[in-house]
């Protein structure tokens, strides 16, 4: 209690340097993974709209895998952080071991949308759009081709998580650092035909990625065989433990649901914004969101800082030092959420050097939808926190109904919109995101109830 009233809002420096040492390193490691894409992106663009937008919409695609990838881990890393906090070496092993399991179920519909029904899926991005076949002829080529990295991008993910989730992040971090220079240096050889390589323009852009995500998983692999952490067991996958994988699924059902209500969401939304207009719009849209995923990699940093502390202070009975350092991060996310802010109005200097290639008024989208994502940073920022802290708990329940809430209200409105106006996709981005706001005001009232000071591991 003495604690609680020396430092109502703010933690010492000793608990901000504890979380900066979990959250930068994994917060450079997601603004690496976005260089590789606004690498990517850059290059491409020298190709043209048309060609930039069929691996926009790929990528798009992609994303929506990722983010069920993403589900899957939060779900078994909510575990697996309490019982690392509990120091419980077999549970850890039983979350990391349905983490893999689930996850490679997963891979068997990654493999159908990107091999078997490519462009029946790739079309749903472009409805509307007056330049659709020729973006899906380019698209189709490089979502193919995505299908070659579906395994490894799952090995990596797993890994790189799990290490995240007991704190240990530097690794990763090295391992991505090499992974992206190689897709880098691949990216301007294949694409373009340099250092003696063919020009294979889109098709290069993807071998440079398969390349990169190869080389980035037997790095991985390479490091865990040496390092032994707790948390892998090849005996835990022969003895699953039924009841824990029931506990988990029941709290991780939530979160997927939850995601895929956001992904269906932003899916639309997308679908919406790309039918506006020609692949100006898409690639326009696509450009923005590609530079502007250099601030979202700081969702990922402080979210993680926040899970993995208020988590291993849950799973370790101080239910009370939990509470507390609630409060303290989200006065950090109140005062980190204006710097991303002031960072985001900065980075617009980037489009002409990065996406010059493109049309002006490609340019032009894209440069309004960065000053729009800038203002909303703190605010993003602030709900990411709220929700990092309601999972750790367990309480994944709300973060569906924050979500799903969301879009009843969204898509009906969005469409409505996309019907009756002709509004800019810039216009009706900046509406659909004002309901946020209401997010805040859910997970504030679930924080509240403290549904979330749970002690997972001893149950």
């Amino acid at each position: 209690m003495k604690i609680l009233a020396q430092r109502k809002f703010f933690g010492d420096m000793k608990f901000y340097k504890s979380a900066l040492m979990i959250g930068i390193p994994v917060m450079l490691q997601s603004l690496l993974q976005s260089l590789i894409s606004l690498i990517d992106s850059f290059m491409v663009a020298g190709l043209g709209d048309v060609k930039m937008s069929g691996v926009n919409i790929s990528g798009q695609i992609l994303f929506v895998f990722m983010i069920f990838l993403g589900s899957i881990s939060t779900a078994g890393g909510i575990f697996l952080t309490q019982y690392s906090g509990a120091k419980d070496k077999e549970g850890m092993q039983q979350a990391f071991a349905f983490k893999l399991v689930t996850s490679f179920s997963l891979s068997i519909a990654y493999f159908l949308v990107t091999m078997v029904f490519p462009r029946q899926i790739l079309s749903l991005m472009v409805i509307g759009n007056t330049q659709a076949d020729l973006i899906l002829d380019h698209g189709e080529e490089y979502m193919f081709l995505m299908g070659f990295v579906g395994v490894q991008s799952i090995i990596s993910y797993i890994l790189a998580s799990s290490y995240r989730e007991i704190g240990k992040v530097k690794a990763p971090l090295i391992i991505s650092v090499t992974a992206t220079a190689i897709n880098t240096i691949l990216n301007w050889g294949l694409i373009y035909g340099n250092m003696g390589l063919p020009k294979l323009e889109v098709k290069g852009a993807a071998y440079a990625t398969i390349i990169a995500k190869t080389t980035e998983m037997l790095m991985f692999i390479a490091y865990t065989i040496i390092d032994k952490p707790e948390f892998v067991s090849l005996p835990a996958l022969k003895c699953i433990n039924f009841k824990l994988f029931g506990q988990i699924l029941k709290k991780g059902s939530m979160i997927v649901i939850s995601q895929l209500i956001w992904v269906v969401s932003e899916t639309v939304t997308a679908a919406v914004y790309n039918g506006r207009g020609g692949a100006d719009v898409v690639s326009g849209m696509a450009a923005s969101f590609t530079i502007s995923n250099l601030l979202f990699a700081s969702f990922s940093g402080i979210t993680t800082a926040t899970a993995v502390i208020i988590g291993k202070s849950l799973g370790s009975n101080r239910l009370n030092q939990a509470r507390q350092e609630k409060i303290w991060m989200l006065s950090a996310a109140v005062i980190f959420g204006g710097f991303m802010c002031l960072f985001g109005f900065a980075i617009t200097i980037l489009v002409p050097i990065v996406f010059g290639s493109l049309s002006q008024s490609a340019q032009g989208i894209c440069k309004g939808m960065l000053i729009l994502i800038a203002v909303f940073m703190p605010l993003w920022i602030y709900i990411n926190t709220q929700l990092a802290i309601l999972r750790a708990g367990g309480d994944t329940r709300v973060c569906m109904w924050v979500d799903g809430g969301a879009a009843l209200i969204i898509i009906p409105v969005l469409l409505l919109l996309a019907a009756f106006t002709n509004w800019s996709p810039i216009i009706l981005y900046m509406i659909i995101k004002i309901f946020d706001i209401g997010k805040i005001m859910i997970a504030h009232h679930a924080l509240k109830k403290e549904r979330w000071v749970v002690n997972l591991s001893a149950n």
